[in-house]
């Protein structure tokens, strides 16, 4: 919804041409469990008159059921938590996103849970934000999930952080628990990367400093939410000097037009501004910067447009285009990151991997995991996996030189995610740091070999009439899911102890081995289905 302007009814076109000027903001909430998060949204969009009437109406009714407030309040979190298990526990589990605008800006703001479970939803929804705010409940203060929700805030390059001292009036809106909570959390983020902290302190419940000052609060001297969310200066945030264009998509609708389409990542492009494509290295001009609206003069971050050149140079999707500048991107094969996990299946060394960085999707390792960093503490410890929800330093090594830079340098050539192989699932997120270290090239463990094809090394012996057929069928099908595997019809102790060695699983036609199962009694998929409650391939 937008805010209420005369010139809906006076004039439309005037009107929505004023606000696609807007500069948009985008911001998340979070912080612990309870701390007001979606209260605060509620609050934030009632008191702005920025909610439909019949919306009202079902927030009260819901608020009788639902609702977590109170006889005789409203239940303001509930516009946000839609989901029905988020409505029975009184918790956010997805992330939510609200829309609404004022006079001067555009808003999305995203609800992120505050249980740390769903710290992979937090670092989702921070991803694309200029701008966190970060709520502490005045009778607990600095908790662990404000920490780590600090921390992510930091590793993900969020410039501005607002941390609002959220229920002050079960505090008597006492001005000694607000400075002690400022003090604590300033204490707390020394050592981050977070340049601009305003402190608020609030009551999302009452509505006391989030759209209009408190009358509670008068030692408060600060601007209340809104007006900050409203003044904040978010126009230097880009980098404009870096230009970096990764190509998204060659068109090509007849034998006139040859264009690279994408999004800027960072930096400017003009007509005539002399580039170069890279990993190639070959070099051409600006011909022009084309839109569906027309042509342009100049192009910079985030736009999405289709460059022409002068010259007729071969370039594909996952290619970078870069404009003439002091710092030059980096061209490597492997580079030391910050990883975010996100899936049940532990982040372990080894295993195989698709790399898609920006607009290039290559196979990858985590060759070598640093260590795992403690968010409460920012102490480094001693890993070999990474479980859900964990945060690391490692080297990422792909199969063919990439374009970066890090992430510090350009948020849209400096981040990736690491995709799943076999269920294309999104398993990690990245924030590169630096080219990779060279490693002291050392002999391949068996902890490794066991990493990269998911199984352990076994032997496993197929009797029976059908042994033979069915010995290649589960050869099929372990391949086709990702394992490394073989088939020895004249089983001899000596082959089977290499095929182990180079980490193999050797199914043998006959014959003694690790694990024997008969083909007359079971099938196909009894045998697979034992392989993985043995644990030999996971």
């Amino acid at each position: 919804m937008s805010h209420q302007s005369d010139l809906i009814s006076t004039d439309i076109n005037a009107y929505l041409a004023q606000h696609e000027r807007k500069e948009m903001l985008r911001f998340l909430t979070c912080g612990n469990v309870d701390d007001g998060k979606s209260t605060l949204i509620g609050r934030l969009l009632h008191d702005s008159k920025m909610i439909y009437e019949d919306q009202l109406a079902a927030v009260q009714a819901d608020s009788v059921k639902s609702g977590t407030t109170g006889a005789g309040k409203i239940d303001l979190a509930l516009l946000v938590d839609g989901l029905q298990a988020e409505r029975e526990q009184g918790i956010t589990i997805d992330v939510a996103y609200r829309y609404f605008s004022t006079s001067t800006r555009k808003f999305i703001i995203a609800d992120t849970p505050g249980h740390e479970q769903y710290t992979r939803n937090m670092a989702t929804g921070a991803s694309t934000c200029d701008l966190a705010i970060i709520l502490i409940d005045a009778r607990y203060g600095v908790q662990t999930q404000t920490k780590r929700h600090s921390f992510i805030a930091s590793l993900l390059g969020l410039k501005h952080v607002i941390v609002a001292v959220n229920k002050m009036d079960i505090v008597d809106y006492s001005e000694e628990v607000f400075n002690k909570i400022k003090a604590d959390y300033l204490k707390f983020v020394e050592n981050l990367d977070l340049q601009d902290i305003v402190f608020i302190p609030m009551s999302a419940l009452d509505g006391d400093n989030v759209v209009n000052p408190s009358e509670n609060m008068p030692w408060f001297t600060g601007a209340p939410l809104m007006e900050t969310l409203n003044t904040v200066v978010i126009a230097n945030d880009r980098n404009f000097t870096n230009a970096r264009f990764p190509v998204q998509y060659v068109n090509r609708p007849n034998l006139d037009f040859r264009g690279f389409c994408g999004t800027v990542a960072s930096g400017i492009f003009k007509k005539g501004d002399l580039i170069t494509t890279l990993p190639s290295g070959k070099s051409s001009k600006i011909k022009s910067i084309v839109t569906f609206d027309g042509e342009l003069e100049e192009a910079f971050a985030p736009m999405a447009v289709t460059l022409t050149l002068e010259d007729e140079i071969d370039i594909s999707r996952g290619d970078v285009i870069v404009g003439e500048q002091a710092i030059e991107p980096i061209i490597a094969d492997k580079f030391k990151a910050h990883i975010v996990w996100m899936t049940e299946k532990a982040l372990t060394s080894g295993r195989q991997y698709i790399i898609k960085l920006a607009t290039r999707s290559v196979p990858g390792t985590v060759s070598l995991i640093h260590h795992r960093i403690d968010v409460n503490t920012m102490e480094h410890h001693d890993a070999t996996e990474l479980q859900l929800n964990e945060i690391g330093c490692c080297t990422v090594s792909v199969s063919a030189p990439v374009v970066f830079d890090p992430y510090k340098t350009s948020h849209g050539t400096g981040s990736f995610i690491i995709i799943d192989r076999l269920s294309n699932s999104t398993v990690g997120a990245g924030m590169i740091l630096s080219v990779g270290d060279e490693d002291v090239l050392t002999a391949v463990s068996a902890e490794e070999r066991a990493a990269r094809f998911s199984q352990k090394a076994t032997s496993v012996a197929l009797t029976g009439a059908s042994s033979a057929d069915v010995a290649y069928q589960l050869e099929r099908k372990l391949f086709d899911n990702g394992h490394a595997t073989t088939v020895l019809e004249t089983p001899e102790a000596a082959l089977i102890d290499a095929i182990k060695g180079a980490g193999l699983l050797c199914i043998c036609v006959g014959g003694n081995a690790d694990l024997v199962y008969n083909t007359d009694e079971l099938t196909l998929d009894d045998i697979y289905a034992a392989l993985k409650e043995e644990k030999v391939i996971y």
